[in-house]
């Protein structure tokens, strides 16, 4: 293994007790979760089938199960966060939580027919393992559905402040977190690449995985 392969680019832990310290006051400024959350609701009205068991990988405060139950003919939502304190805030709703670590899911195969995940896997280090671990979770035929940030999220602020830092000091250091860029997913999914800052994604165990605008 290379050296490459094993960098850590986000400190677990610190994410983690980022999320605790803003479990509290979550409800307060969710709003760009419920977005997404309804906009990944949306794309399963355009599949005719149903996915009873869901997965919410990174659940926050609940945001994704507002959205997806009652749709789908999804009866039971099992969310998941790396943070405890933000699983507890979830678990409100209602619906089975625990906290878990996106990078080590602690599901058996084949355990949900739909995997969904909200702006939360753009934080985890080895975004192919856990790709390759919510495949695995999914039954036969399932559906995995996300929404990350991309690389090109904040590309106008980010480069007004590289160019300001330059001419300040005469040198550039990192002013915000590395998001994967749309050929890394690309290469993730085996989808077409885009350039917006996000997008959804969604695939199908038995399907080639494809991009939803």
């Amino acid at each position: 293994m290379t050296d490459a392969d094993s960098m850590t680019v986000f400190d677990r832990r610190v994410v983690r007790l980022h999320r605790d310290r803003a479990a509290p006051a979550i409800a307060a400024h969710d709003f760009l979760f419920k977005e997404v959350a309804e906009r990944l609701a949306d794309r399963l009205e355009i599949i005719r089938r149903s996915f009873p068991r869901a997965l919410d990988l990174g659940c926050h405060g609940g945001e994704m199960a507002g959205a997806l139950l009652g749709k789908a003919g999804i009866e039971t939502v099992v969310q998941a966060d790396l943070s405890p304190a933000m699983a507890s805030t979830a678990a409100a709703n209602g619906q089975p939580t625990l906290a878990a670590d996106e990078e080590l899911l602690p599901f058996a195969p084949g355990s949900f027919d739909l995997v969904v995940s909200n702006l939360s896997l753009h934080w985890v280090n080895d975004l192919p393992g856990a790709l390759i671990q919510a495949r695995q979770a999914l039954k036969p035929d399932g559906l995995f559905l996300a929404a990350l940030l991309g690389g090109e999220t904040l590309f106008e602020l980010r480069r007004s402040l590289f160019e300001a830092e330059q001419e300040v000091t005469g040198g550039l250091s990192p002013g915000s977190a590395p998001w994967p860029a749309c050929a890394t997913r690309r290469a993730c999914c085996n989808g077409p690449a885009s350039p917006c800052p996000w997008r959804t994604w969604t695939a199908s165990p038995s399907a080639t995985p494809t991009q939803s605008a």
